[in-house]
């Protein structure tokens, strides 16, 4: 046995810094002396960890690590993912690929890191149904304002909105005569587009629907003031399946969701700002939007969710009684699959 094998059968950690096609592999060993730290090429990788003794994996939460996680894992190891914002302390002085997979390796020993849970296929090929369907959502909208713009050339105006754009499309579609024939023909593409899309947004739409009433815990969620069948199916395809035990509480998965105000605080004085807006982006502007909905319908129950936004909105913004408002159904969402429980709403009698 020569020295590197013999170094390598004394591996506890391994920091992997992933790439396209060239990896960064940083190897310490129980006395927390890096041993080797070298590139690899992406055949390579698999056949490396396949000769190291089991030992904790490494490595910062991008693009296809939830991939190589799950290879690692069938080959024996320990994995974890973490966010590549609190790898970064850990970079000594000039940034280069051994420094970062030297940076991952201390990294993932801290006691108090935070870590991404692994997704598997299922979850991942669920949360791909979610990001397609913004997507298309996105396109449309862009399609949408092209469509007002190019119209507002030629005299034919219409207000923001969905419903306000379709009927332009029919307008062209019909041969309005405020419409010129060549300007008509030049915006066909678009309103064949607009069409595509909605066939397509309703196929996703339907994929999700169904998805979450297959889903216990979805269904608890779509009890909730303001959650529907999307909103409930994002967060728990989220979670995955470590679920809500991975929050010591309902104040810290709001934080995930970046509805916590950000803190400036220093010597013994608290000063709270706007919310972080941190963590995950896409659960916050689905919660948001549900909160909207709440208040313009906050007239027609008597629960105490809507009891306690009635008071609110008497002297404070809309909008920021929404986010509030958010804040709280995240809370809630907490208590629900915590204690695998429903809400129970209250109809306002007459």
């Amino acid at each position: 046995m020569n020295k590197l094998s013999r170094d390598l059968s004394a591996v506890t950690v391994v920091g992997l810094d992933l790439a396209k096609h060239v990896f960064q592999v940083c190897c310490v060993d129980g006395q927390g002396r890096i041993v080797v730290n070298r590139a690899l090429k992406r055949r390579e990788v698999l056949s490396f960890f396949r000769g190291l003794p089991a030992c904790l994996v490494g490595i910062e939460a991008c693009g296809s690590a939830h991939h190589w996680a799950r290879m690692l894992i069938g080959v024996g190891h320990e994995v974890k993912l973490m966010p590549p914002a609190y790898v970064k302390a850990y970079v000594r002085r000039q940034k280069n690929d051994a420094m970062d997979a030297a940076a991952i390796a201390e990294a993932v020993t801290r006691p108090t890191m935070r870590c991404v849970p692994v997704r598997s296929i299922d979850i991942q090929a669920h949360l791909m149904h979610h990001r397609v369907r913004e997507m298309l959502v996105q396109q449309r909208t862009q399609i949408f304002n092209a469509l007002r713009s190019h119209l507002g050339e030629v005299g034919v105006i219409a207000a923001q909105g969905a419903r306000n754009v379709r009927a332009l499309a029919n307008l062209l579609s019909s041969g309005h005569e405020d419409i010129p024939v060549p300007v008509a023909q030049a915006l066909q593409p678009l309103v064949r587009q607009i069409e595509k899309l909605d066939e397509e947004i309703a196929g996703l739409d339907k994929i999700l629907a169904l998805a979450a009433k297959a889903d216990a815990d979805a269904c608890r969620l779509m009890t909730i003031p303001g959650i529907g069948a999307h909103t409930a199916h994002a967060v728990t395809a989220t979670l995955g399946s470590d679920g809500i035990a991975q929050f010591c509480g309902p104040r810290e998965f709001a934080a995930f969701l970046g509805l916590t105000p950000r803190q400036n605080s220093s010597g013994g004085k608290t000063r709270l700002g706007k919310i972080s807006k941190m963590g995950n982006q896409y659960i916050r502007k689905l919660l948001v939007v549900g909160a909207h909905a709440v208040l313009c319908h906050r007239d027609k129950h008597d629960d105490a969710l809507r009891i306690w936004v009635r008071r609110l909105i008497a002297n404070k913004p809309f909008k920021l009684v929404a986010v509030a408002l958010a804040n709280k159904m995240a809370r809630l969402i907490y208590a629900l699959l915590k204690g695998q429980g429903h809400y129970i709403k209250v109809m306002q009698p007459g």
